[in-house]
């Protein structure tokens, strides 16, 4: 492997979040080399200097253009408002540099399907920010999964719900306008849909239903603005295994905060996750005498992968960045010609396909197919 030149796009929650994981990547998991942290691009110069200073990138610019251009950089990580993300990934693929760019793809799904053209086309790994499938125990459920301990799986169903959206009179912002997509759907549904496809494979079929809790918010020079996305969303579906789901969305759930609550019931048992417990999963066995059966708790340890890179000790937890510095290093495996665990464009593509057909289901008010024509193995 040789050292990388990351460069950074967007300094906010998860470009900070992506900053981390390039300044602790070698560090933690000591087999690769230390990333160059050669630029930081935000939307002005002071701005990307002082974030730069505090992130520890080498160089900075107000212009994302020329961090694309620069030679020194050989991966951008792209961390901006979602309708940003076709421009700067098409740009940065052209230019011959590899991406990282945060969920979901893009807005409207003739975007999506452009980046992954110019991601055939480059010949460079593109790969999106879905960290919550780099937690140890998610591979634990797949497994448990692929070797039958809970028997065929007949029924899944996954809530994800948040509150950052939950008060009335919180002031419009642009995840309030139609510009930044759907509403809850892609703007972290898609995080329930990756878990779906690392789990499980694809979804055949879709019937959604999404809904707005408030028709308007203030504005913070005064008036009231109509909102134009949707912070609820229901779907039931059918997975390509035949299987039945359930998802439910909410960014507007007064008191959950990071919540993805997965039930995944088969014939022989039922595994359960809460991201707000994300340490902990519950598994049932439908094994000996009934009067003795029931959930047991497994927390993480350093049996589990790559826990041990993190804590000696099982039973301390891992934390949200801690994913994205797994992440990365998939994503440092992948350039370098290793099997990694990403969801890459050509994969993130059947996420936004499934996106799109929720969301025309909702407006025609009818089951949906998902289009699986074009799609490359990952």
């Amino acid at each position: 492997m040789k050292s990388l030149g990351v460069g950074l796009i967007g300094t906010g929650y998860m470009g900070k979040c992506h900053a981390l994981a390039w300044n602790a990547v070698a560090s933690v998991f000591g087999d690769v080399p230390r990333p160059r942290l050669a630029m930081l691009a935000e939307a002005s110069q002071e701005l990307a200097e002082t974030k730069a200073r505090e992130l520890g990138f080498e160089r900075a610019t107000g212009d994302w253009r020329s961090l694309v251009a620069d030679p020194a950089v050989d991966v951008v990580s792209i961390t901006t408002p979602n309708a940003f993300h076709p421009e700067m990934a098409i740009a940065a693929l052209e230019a011959g540099k590899h991406v990282w760019c945060e969920k979901p793809m893009a807005v409207r799904l003739t975007d999506a399907e452009r980046m992954l053209a110019a991601a055939h086309a480059s010949g460079k790994v593109a790969a999106l920010g879905y960290n919550y499938i780099q937690n140890p125990l998610v591979g634990l459920m797949r497994r448990a999964i692929e070797e039958g301990r809970i028997g065929t799986v007949n029924h899944v169903r996954i809530e994800m719900d948040e509150d950052f959206m939950a008060d009335p009179e919180e002031l419009f912002y642009w995840k309030s306008e139609a510009t930044s997509g759907h509403g809850a759907l892609d703007d972290f549904g898609v995080h329930a849909l990756s878990l779906l496809w690392v789990l499980f494979g694809g979804v055949a079929r879709v019937c959604g239903h999404m809904a707005k809790p408030y028709v308007d918010r203030p504005l913070k020079n005064g008036g009231r603005r109509a909102v134009e996305t949707y912070d609820i969303a229901t779907t039931m579906l059918e997975l390509e295994n035949g299987a039945s789901g359930i998802i439910c969305l909410n960014r507007s759930a007064w008191g959950r905060k990071g919540r993805i609550f997965v039930q995944i019931f088969g014939s022989k048992g039922t595994l359960v996750y809460d991201q707000e417990r994300m340490n902990e999963v519950q598994l049932y066995v439908a094994e000996g005498a009934r009067e003795e059966q029931g959930f047991r708790t497994i927390l993480t340890a350093p049996h589990h992968p790559p826990y041990d890179k993190f804590l000696p000790a099982p039973g301390h937890g891992l934390g949200f960045n801690e994913l994205k510095i797994i992440e990365c290093r998939q994503l440092i495996g992948r350039i370098a010609g290793e099997t990694a665990r990403l969801i890459d464009f050509e994969n993130g593509i059947r996420i936004e396909r499934t996106v799109d057909a929720i969301a025309r289901s909702a407006h025609e008010g009818r089951w949906v197919e998902v289009r699986r024509d074009r799609v490359l193995t990952g």
